[in-house]
């Protein structure tokens, strides 16, 4: 069954929109499966408090301890588990996770969400999820955090790329079209 899934993965730097894209997802039949949680859980485990901190300190010692699919390598199970024929995967950070999800699933398919800076540090201030930065300071860092573990990489490989700039509307017709792409690709 796994083989006959259609594996999306979804990279994107924070705040780009990719949790808009997931909820387009959703409404068009696809499971979901967000590889943050696999960092939310195990800085849990280890009974720290779920700040930008903690949480980017607990991805940087998995990968250093693990190696850089690691993280890839616990959603596996996850992405097994579901029922459906069509999951996505939010949260792509590097191209050793791609590499992992495309030798697992042969019809895997890597888009991008791409806002700018100042869009992506305004929507995370207003979101407050408890990783959130609360300052420009703490969105720098955290943003060159992602990029230290590769996320630029797997954001330029992406079959697809969505722009998300300031309107919801559009980027959702946008990231419809993709899928309908995608499917139209695996189901030949």
């Amino acid at each position: 069954m796994t083989d006959d899934k259609i594996v999306v993965g979804l990279a994107g730097m924070p705040g780009s929109g990719k949790s808009l894209v997931v909820a387009v997802a959703r409404l068009e039949g696809y499971s979901v499966v967000i590889m943050g949680d696999v960092i939310r859980e195990e800085t849990e485990k280890r009974g720290l408090e779920l700040n930008p901190k903690n949480i980017g300190n607990v991805m940087l010692e998995l990968r250093k301890n693990g190696g850089t699919s690691v993280v890839a390598d616990k959603c596996i199970p996850r992405i097994e588990r579901k029922r459906s024929g069509r999951v996505i995967v939010d949260g792509i950070r590097s191209l050793s996770e791609v590499v992992v999800f495309k030798k697992r699933f042969p019809k895997f398919t890597l888009i991008a969400v791409h806002s700018s800076s100042e869009e992506r540090f305004n929507r995370l201030y207003r979101r407050r999820r408890s990783d959130d930065p609360d300052g420009w300071e703490l969105f720098h860092e955290r943003d060159m955090r992602e990029l230290s573990v590769g996320l630029g990489n797997a954001i330029a490989m992406a079959e697809h790329i969505i722009v998300n700039e300031n309107n919801r509307n559009v980027a959702k017709a946008k990231a419809k079209r993709v899928f309908w792409r995608i499917e139209r690709k695996w189901k030949r």
